[in-house]
């Protein structure tokens, strides 16, 4: 009975219920800007001036390295990033932003950064502290190792 009671868990079920049903709003974006769901993500997760490892962009996204090749070559035939090869490693493939990719990658962030009616309509006290404590939050989210690392001393 303590669960139900837990405010912790009740947020985190109300952050994920403001997510699903901003859902449309999100795949709206995605096929107004001419792309799939997913391939929106990964331009979000390629940051500007920055060359991100076609294995980096798969682990960011929770797919195998061969599934993020089909993303990467429909983000490369709409001119929206470039793959090249590491100076380290030819077997490597960097992605960078285009111009056109970090224009798009902007106008898409924008968007997606636009908070919801529902929480743009709180009185300012309550955004602040929703902001406050999930940046509390997301500092320590950023701090855990991901699920798939080793623990320490193996």
């Amino acid at each position: 009975m303590a669960e139900r009671n837990d405010p912790a868990r009740e947020a985190w079920e109300l952050l994920w219920d403001i997510m699903q049903a901003h859902k449309p709003r999100f795949m709206a974006l995605a096929q107004e800007l001419g792309l799939s769901p997913v391939q929106l993500h990964a331009l979000r997760m390629i940051e500007p001036d920055l060359e991100v490892p076609m294995s980096s962009l798969a682990g960011k996204l929770f797919c195998d390295n061969s599934n993020v090749t089909g993303i990467v070559d429909r983000l490369e035939a709409r001119g929206l990033i470039e793959r090249r090869p590491a100076d380290y490693d030819r077997r490597v493939k960097l992605l960078v932003l285009t111009d056109e990719g970090e224009r798009v990658r902007t106008a898409a962030h924008r968007q997606m950064t636009q908070p919801p009616p529902e929480i743009a309509a709180l009185p300012p006290e309550h955004k602040r502290a929703l902001r406050d404590a999930l940046r509390v939050a997301a500092a320590a989210a950023n701090r855990t190792p991901p699920l798939d690392a080793a623990p320490a001393g193996s």
